[in-house]
């Protein structure tokens, strides 16, 4: 008998894997739903695919939103851009999010105190006025171009705000602390005693850092890029606050047609296609978690 009762470990892990099944799953599965119906005017603004008409039970797929996908080139632009954008912008959050990482996990517990506050603080202002902040400073009438007039560096205002310069920087100072933080959480627990046993041996300290820090914080770069990637793709608010109209990313897209053309189907047909998209880096880094255990247990052994 006692074996037919859950353990303590398999109650603990059933309350998150119901609540990503209400939460997650199911809104998938019913916008999955929707990408197959059609467009009709009512509410719903689709139909059913599950109809009793004549005495008989019609069960009828539609491929039109799918179609459309794969035959408007809008539509396979917008996914390239999407993906650009957001490539770059994580490209960025690496380079930049990389040292200030290091550095806070190297610095006196008191100032690594300070720093990661400073990190974790604009989680407390909305996103939205955050990005409408850098709207008055990238204006042409912004406070940026009037601190470089002012300095004599440009004769007359920079065309930065609605370009797609504008949107890297907001994505860049969105979702850098999404990098720093699993990172800076893989460096502070990382041995020091390998880099004294390194520089014991005459390693030079790049040599050092090159051959030991980063290998052994790839997995925090793995985890901070995909944190930052994975909603870069999707993101809305960014592009339509500080993009223009040539800025077309799948956010702006899935609103467009939900909200504007109130053309669910398509939109659904837009939001499947776009969690497939992003199926292939949480595989990746899956498999290179995998990877990373397998090579820890062998290593122990």
């Amino acid at each position: 008998m006692r074996r037919l009762l859950p353990s303590g470990r398999a109650l603990a892990v059933v309350p998150p894997f119901l609540w990503l099944l209400l939460f997650l799953l199911l809104p998938f599965l019913l916008v999955l739903k929707i990408s197959f119906a059609d467009l009709q005017f009512g509410i719903p603004p689709y139909t059913s695919l599950l109809e009793y008409k004549e005495q008989a039970l019609q069960f009828s797929l539609h491929l039109r939103g799918y179609a459309l996908l794969f035959t408007d080139s809008l539509y396979f632009a917008t996914y390239l851009n999407s993906v650009k954008i957001a490539a770059i912008s994580t490209l960025a959050c690496v380079l930049i999010g990389y040292p200030m990482a290091y550095y806070i996990a190297r610095s006196a517990p008191a100032t690594r105190n300070i720093l990661l506050l400073g990190v974790i603080l604009p989680f407390w202002t909305s996103l939205l006025l955050r990005v409408y902040a850098w709207v008055g400073i990238l204006r042409n009438d912004g406070l940026l171009n009037k601190f470089l007039m002012a300095l004599g560096i440009i004769s007359q205002p920079m065309e930065i705000y609605r370009t797609d310069l504008a949107v890297y920087i907001g994505m860049v100072y969105s979702y850098l602390p999404f990098f720093i933080l699993p990172l800076y959480a893989n460096l502070v627990k990382m041995d020091l005693r390998l880099l004294e046993a390194a520089y014991d041996l005459g390693a030079k300290p790049w040599q050092a850092f090159w051959q030991i820090t980063v290998p052994l914080s790839r997995p925090g770069v793995i985890a901070g890029a995909m944190l930052v990637f994975i909603p870069a793709v999707g993101e809305y608010v960014i592009p339509e606050m500080l993009g223009g109209a040539n800025t077309l990313m799948m956010g702006r897209v899935m609103w467009s047609e939900f909200f504007n053309n109130a053309d669910w189907p398509m939109a659904a047909s837009v939001t499947c296609v776009m969690v497939l998209l992003l199926l292939v880096p949480l595989a990746l880094f899956q498999y290179n978690q995998v990877k990373q255990a397998d090579a820890t247990r062998e290593g122990k052994r």
